[in-house]
């Protein structure tokens, strides 16, 4: 018997499609957040991260009302004859989706690390807002934006309930490594459910393992190099004139 590796391609050009999406949306949903001062805008990050802690038959659910044939969005594309439900363009919605709030909160974490201060000194040389975001703060962002990458392809790869509810499983076109599982051990076939838990976990684990040691890597980078403020302070250092005076006064 051949063994059917169609999921693992699925899996894999979902995730990979759904990261790429998620890369943007998520650093352009963190740059906004960051600078916009409207109000409900903890609402708004309420909605942002919903998908992390909602359940995902949940998510599914809202997503098929969206997408559905009654949907708004299904009933614009089927004016184009197109439709959503059931495919793999259906996973890769899900998976953006439900890897979102991942990338989201990274990227802001991230930004909000950068000092308000080199900020503020880069728009008074004349540096446009612009220059700011791609000069100073994606470079200094960075490895925290790429740490919640490699989390939000992992989050992608593992996404079960939404994408079982709006793409189905139809082996060959939608199903992916977590509906091979379900459906696998549902059928008494432990062995293959099996081996596509041991691809799956040794995935995770090795995009896990990335994300720790890049993590580790960028901290110990940062301790060892040397501080100019530190240096800078200890060399040009004078003696405080008010202690000067008073070791020069003091009396027995």
């Amino acid at each position: 018997m051949v063994f059917d590796f169609s999921p693992l391609w699925i899996s894999l050009k979902s995730s990979s499609i759904a990261t790429l999406f998620t890369f943007f949306l998520g650093i352009a949903a963190a740059k906004w957040m960051l600078s916009t001062p409207i109000k409900g805008k903890y609402l708004i990050e309420g909605i942002f991260i919903a998908p992390l802690v909602l359940p995902p038959t949940v998510v599914g659910f809202l997503l098929l009302l969206l997408f559905g044939r009654n949907g708004a969005i299904g009933q614009f594309l089927l004016k184009f004859n197109l439709t959503i439900i059931f495919t793999w363009q259906a996973a890769v919605i899900t998976a953006t989706v439900v890897s979102f709030p991942l990338m989201y909160k990274t990227a802001l974490g991230a930004f909000e690390q950068i000092d308000a201060n080199l900020l503020n000194a880069a728009r008074t040389l004349g540096a446009s807002e612009w220059q700011v975001f791609w000069q100073i703060m994606l470079p200094l962002a960075w490895p925290g934006i790429l740490a919640g990458t490699i989390l939000a392809f992992a989050r992608a790869l593992g996404e079960f309930g939404a994408t079982l509810m709006l793409a189905g499983n139809i082996p060959g076109q939608t199903q992916t490594i977590p509906m091979a599982i379900y459906f696998a051990v549902e059928s008494g076939d432990m062995r293959l459910a099996s081996i596509w838990v041991l691809i799956i976990l040794s995935l995770a684990l090795s995009l896990l393992t990335a994300v720790n040691y890049w993590t580790e890597f960028m901290k110990c980078r940062d301790t060892a190099l040397p501080s100019p403020y530190r240096d800078r302070d200890k060399d040009t250092a004078l003696p405080s004139p008010y202690r000067d005076r008073d070791k020069d006064t003091a009396l027995p």
